[in-house]
């Protein structure tokens, strides 16, 4: 039996003394650390949204205005953080309102395609007038001059005349040319689509007299606030186009605009295309005026490169 507790007193020996060499060696193992940098790429980051709405106080009406802001996927791009974008606005039409355009063309894509910043305000059946008789209706004001300073001190635009450009459908088609052709110093580029050119041959239609009066005792007044009318006053420079469709209850008034450009030797687009008064028209149409933007704003910034050699 001694021989048997010793060879026992042994083995228990050895065991216990084995103990803290197993136990150094597991401690001496390093668990991995992942790599900072690989950790933080593997993190999924909120998407930062392309498309807001935006409510802008507009001080010559005493109260806020809704506006859609679109911007390109480029914008929260860090290899674009320090870049500068041009800026379209886009005008609804009659009974429409800031959603229409996003709601109906695909805006996202159009500002990402062309590094745009695109801007819809709400015209609220205004025709984008200074109403001389509501002063609570002066859109005017609001979009050439509140909406704008707005956009270029909250967004990283490009804050010249060149790259601006302002488009619209219907009564935003007339809006948007009335809007540029009195402020040539702050829209470079302007269009129509469909645009309600004229707004003399339809007194009684689509709430003009809501912002101008009754066409009857202000004839005056409708005649100065008609697109048609500013062809007198332009002068060449600024980037214009216009079109309509062959089946538009517009088309009439459109032509004489484009006649009158013509003898006026006022350089313009102008096409008819097929189609109705209809938004199948207006998303089409849209991917033309965006064109015509994009190629006047490069020419813009390469005639700035040019001018700092």
């Amino acid at each position: 039996m001694k021989l048997v507790e010793k060879m026992l007193i042994t083995l228990l020996l050895l065991f216990v003394c084995n103990i803290p060499t197993a136990c150094a060696e597991n401690s001496s193992k390093q668990i991995p650390v992942p790599d900072v940098e690989e950790a933080e790429s593997d993190v999924i980051q909120e998407q930062v949204p392309v498309t807001k709405v935006v409510s802008v106080h507009s001080k010559a009406m005493g109260r806020a205005i809704m506006n859609t802001v679109v911007v390109p996927d480029q914008y929260y791009d860090p290899d674009f953080q320090e870049d500068q974008f041009p800026v379209v606005y886009l005008l609804h039409g009659y009974d429409g309102d800031y959603k229409n355009w996003p709601d109906k063309a695909p805006l996202e894509d159009l500002a990402t395609e062309y590094s745009v910043i695109i801007v819809c305000p709400d015209g609220q059946d205004s025709w984008y007038f200074d109403s001389p008789i509501n002063p609570k209706m002066q859109f005017e004001t609001y979009v050439s001059s509140e909406l704008v300073s707005y956009i270029d001190d909250n967004y990283r635009t490009y804050a010249y005349a060149d790259f601006r450009a302002i488009t619209g459908l219907s009564m935003g088609g007339h809006g948007a040319l009335w809007l540029a052709w009195r402020h040539p110093d702050v829209f470079g580029s302007c269009g129509s689509m469909s645009g309600g050119v004229d707004i003399v041959p339809f007194p009684g239609k689509w709430k003009i007299a809501n912002a101008l009066g009754d066409y009857a005792g202000n004839k005056a007044v409708w005649e100065s606030h008609s697109v048609m009318n500013l062809v007198p006053t332009l002068k060449p420079g600024q980037n214009i186009i216009i079109d309509d469709g062959d089946k538009d209850f517009f088309l009439e008034v459109n032509n004489k605009l484009h006649a009158a450009l013509m003898e006026k030797g006022i350089p313009h687009d102008y096409t008819i295309r097929p189609g109705a008064h209809s938004w199948t028209y207006w998303v089409n149409s849209l991917d033309y005026h965006m064109l015509f933007f994009s190629k006047c704003f490069d020419k813009a910034y390469q005639k700035r490169l040019d001018n700092k050699k």
